[in-house]
């Protein structure tokens, strides 16, 4: 079943952009139907921005937040582990030339990059974690950057590493990034 949605509300968006002086490039935009319903039918949909049928797609990356049509995020959670795991194995490279890191070194790498990318946008991704297999794959990532920090074996359990190194768990420090986020919006709408 194909639906066409030429008019309406993305004639209003268009006619909007014309009288700004704003111009949409149908070449970089994209639709997604959004919903969380079982459908047994394909579902396609053609919207047309200024005479040009848009493209649908199943993701898409916003803010550089990945989401899908069901805003589940898990694609967002497997490209962000796979991406730092990626940092850390080139980190781990470049630093054998150099006969190693010292492991202040490694904690601020960790702390100032690897972290920042890993709680990018938790306030909107959180709800992903309540799944085991989301959840692994950050402490598996955590657990790749302990054993290199703290130069044990890789039979020392997930716990004892971050002991060791005397970092938090990925998971109770991404439970506080969003406690902290909340607590910011709270005190910003009580200030208006």
């Amino acid at each position: 079943m194909v639906e066409n949605y030429s008019n309406g509300e993305l004639s209003k968006t268009t006619a909007c952009s014309k009288s700004n002086k704003i111009r949409f490039n149908e070449e970089k935009s994209k639709v997604m139907l959004v919903s969380r319903r079982k459908r047994k039918e394909s579902k396609v949909i053609k919207v047309y921005l200024n005479n040009k049928i848009l493209e649908q797609v199943t993701t898409m990356k916003y803010l550089s937040i990945i989401m899908d049509h069901k805003f589940s995020f898990k694609e967002h959670v497997t490209y962000v582990a796979e991406r730092c795991t990626k940092l850390i194995h080139s980190l781990s490279r470049s630093a054998k030339v150099t006969w190693g890191i010292k492991q202040e070194a490694l904690k601020t790498i960790y702390k100032g990059v690897i972290l920042h990318l890993l709680l990018y946008g938790a306030p909107v991704w959180i709800d992903v974690m309540k799944y085991e297999h989301n959840k692994q794959k950050y402490i598996r990532l955590q657990r790749l950057i302990n054993i290199r920090t703290a130069k044990e074996f890789r039979t020392t359990s997930s716990e004892a590493l971050c002991i060791l190194t005397g970092l938090t768990p990925i998971i109770i420090k991404t439970e506080e990034a969003v406690k902290q986020y909340n607590v910011r919006k709270r005190k910003g709408s009580q200030k208006q």
